[in-house]
């Protein structure tokens, strides 16, 4: 977690307590979301995490000191014989290895090494306790705030498949059984499409339904819904395991999830959070993790609870859909029709299974739709594999003294040398004169050049045929080329067809450098690309950059790295390079750490006769060598041609540093 001060936690603690408790108060009081679910956890764990980070901040009335919100006083209320506690929210391996260390310390050394772990899928619905005396249900209670519920049991006796008379049991006993009231997706989608016969709203969620059938006051409203009630619990003192509490609860006929397990350790414990990661889309109801506890219900009960919830269980979180991070920055991508994008570089953040570091927001007036400004905490979401997007600022977690985003200013300040214009009727600025047939000349062209992947044959001629006569649209259409194709077009011979496609095709295993150069990315250049490469091996790697990562690199600063976020950010750009790959561009990444020349730095000034200017860099760099276009106390040596710069020359006397002929470079290279 990002390292704050003591006064920014505490602002940023107040706000989120006052966020979450209203949300809280909306989903479980009014049966209202203002929120996703995915959403709201995710600003449950940062507010927990800033609270473990600063304890002396905690306070009673914090989110993460109390189950649920307050009941409703539409029926009466009832206090739990045994509180009703939820589970702490684990999202990583990292995460339940650190639980269950913890937990190792307060057993003995005999009991960890015989500890079993209980399994089962974590419901989507409402929780309820269900109490039996001499066999026959009497009460049904909600979770309310854990330990006040509301007495829902003329309700929960119309539930089919919750039993009137327990099979098998002690008519003089009192049971209590919990679990959860859910809606299987099957049910829901069937209910929707009566709604839609009807002419009426459609439902908006299992989950919300199903609390919102159990709080009627008529029973009848809740026996025409097709509920369910999932067991998970059997509160007995006296069965040993979790597992065995479940084989009771089916004998005694209950429905459980059919997801529980028992593993001997944690490992099998992943394999089966992947596999139900992979198939919980196929499950009849929604899920949105898998509860793990040690199984053992005597150690269990004996490491007791901390603070509102139990040591003995975590409650994994699968991958959400949605998740809240902060806006680091806007920046602006110039696409290859010369639209321009901005994008909003975010704060590291878990979406879907994959890091996101940054969002399309379209165009100015969706920025201006959001009001997103720089430093505002946002709920993002991923379908699919589209690009992030935001979906709603968190305004009331917005920091002080933040100003509306001006669209047309920040063109200016990043792209001063451009001009844009806003087309009449289009949503879009664009940079003014361009067409996106002659940005994609121009692009194909540096693409093809020495100082990038030195394309024999794709001169600018050739390129203007190809993009002419629409064979080529995009740069990754080059790799689609045919001999056959090529050779119809008018400047071309089977010969000359044949040449350029082979130089083409040869040029999908170029050094990895190379191909970042020729991307074009705006600032980018020769030298850096090849401390890209040093840094992030792959081209996946560099996607994955944020920026904090590209700020390490010591001749990147913030306009170079925001403008490298903003390339990987776009939507065309990926989907070209994904287009890339799939025809076989495949890059090589050579270390140059054990090269003669690595870790050493060169400037070249002046006309070399037996080089050209990129070739001799080009010559340097394979050898591991750093060059650069400035002396600095870092630089090994200039090396000098015909006519080099007095600036330069003077500067490297003044430093001390070696001035070498071109005799002295040829020998570097093994000329």
């Amino acid at each position: 977690m990002k390292t704050i001060s003591h006064e920014e936690a505490e602002q940023r603690i107040a706000k989120l307590r006052e966020l979450i408790n209203d949300y809280r108060y909306h989903y479980h009081v009014l049966d209202e979301s203002t929120m996703s679910e995915a959403a709201a956890d995710s600003l449950k764990h940062e507010l927990s995490q800033l609270e473990e980070q600063f304890p002396d901040l905690i306070t009673p009335d914090s989110p993460t000191q109390r189950v649920a919100g307050k009941p409703l006083d539409k029926f009466q209320k009832v206090t739990h014989e045994k509180r009703m506690i939820s589970l702490a929210d684990v999202f990583s391996e990292e995460e339940i290895k650190d639980w269950l260390t913890r937990n190792e310390k307060l057993i003995s050394s005999s009991e960890a090494k015989e500890l079993k772990f209980f399994t089962d899928i974590k419901m989507d619905g409402l929780a309820c306790a269900i109490h039996y005396d001499n066999g026959i249900l009497t009460r049904a209670v909600t979770r309310g705030d854990g330990l006040v519920g509301e007495d829902v049991t003329m309700n929960v006796r119309t539930i089919e498949n919750v039993p009137l008379k327990l099979r098998g049991a002690d008519s003089g006993g009192h049971v209590e059984v919990r679990g959860e009231i859910v809606i299987f997706k099957d049910d829901f989608a069937h209910l929707n499409e009566l709604q839609g016969k009807k002419g009426e709203k459609p439902f908006a969620n299992p989950r919300n339904l199903a609390a919102g059938s159990i709080r009627q006051l008529d029973p009848k409203i809740a026996a025409s819904r097709p509920l369910k009630f999932i067991a998970y619990d059997l509160v007995v003192p006296d069965l040993p395991t979790h597992a065995e509490a479940y084989r009771a609860l089916r004998e005694m006929g209950f429905q459980t999830s059919g997801q529980d397990n028992v593993f001997d350790s944690l490992s099998k414990v992943f394999s089966e959070i992947k596999h139900l990661g992979e198939t919980r889309g196929d499950l009849p109801f929604n899920t949105d993790g898998m509860v793990i506890k040690i199984n053992n219900r005597s150690i269990y009960n004996r490491l007791g609870i901390v603070g509102k919830t139990p040591r003995g269980a975590v409650a994994f979180k699968f991958p959400a859909e949605e998740s809240t991070t902060k806006v680091r920055d806007i920046v602006i991508s110039i696409g290859r029709t010369g639209a321009a994008t901005p994008v909003a570089i975010l704060d590291p953040v878990v979406v879907a299974g994959s890091t996101v570091t940054h969002a399309s927001l379209h165009n100015a007036d969706e920025i201006a739709r959001l009001d997103v400004r720089v430093g505002d905490t946002v709920i993002i979401y991923k379908a699919g594999d589209i690009i992030p997007q935001i979906k709603e600022v968190l305004v009331a977690l917005r920091p002080d003294g933040t100003e509306p985003y001006d669209y047309e200013a920040a063109l200016h300040t990043q792209y001063p040398e451009l001009e844009f214009v806003r087309p009449a009727g289009e949503v879009v600025y664009r940079v003014k004169g361009e067409t996106s047939d002659l940005i994609l000349k121009r692009a194909l062209e540096y693409y093809a050049s020495k100082p990038a992947l030195n394309i024999d044959g794709l001169g600018e001629k050739n390129v203007t045929a190809l993009v002419d006569s629409k064979m080529v649209g995009s740069i990754a259409d080059l790799y689609r080329l045919t001999e056959n194709k090529v050779a119809q077009l008018e400047r071309f011979a089977e010969l000359s067809a044949h040449n350029l496609v082979q130089a083409i095709q040869k040029s999908k295993t170029a050094p990895l450098a190379k191909f970042i150069t020729a991307l074009g990315i705006r600032h980018v250049g020769a030298q850096t690309a090849n401390s890209l490469v040093k840094k992030f091996h792959s081209i996946d790697a560099l996607k994955d950059a944020t920026e904090d990562d590209l700020l390490e690199i010591p001749d990147i600063g913030k306009i170079v790295a925001e403008s490298i976020l903003a390339y990987f950010a776009d939507e065309d750009n990926l989907k070209m390079l994904d287009e890339m790959k799939s025809l076989g561009m495949n890059p090589t990444y050579e270390d140059t750490s054990e090269l003669p020349l690595s870790g050493k730095s060169y400037i070249i000034s002046g006309t070399l006769s037996d080089y050209g200017r990129e070739e001799a860099e080009d010559a340097l760099r394979n050898l591991g060598a750093t060059v650069t276009s400035s002396v600095t106390k870092n630089t090994t040596a200039l090396i000098t041609g015909e006519k080099p710069g007095k600036g330069k020359t003077d500067k490297a006397e003044k430093l001390g540093i070696p001035i070498v002929g071109e005799a002295e470079f040829l020998k570097l290279i093994g000329k």
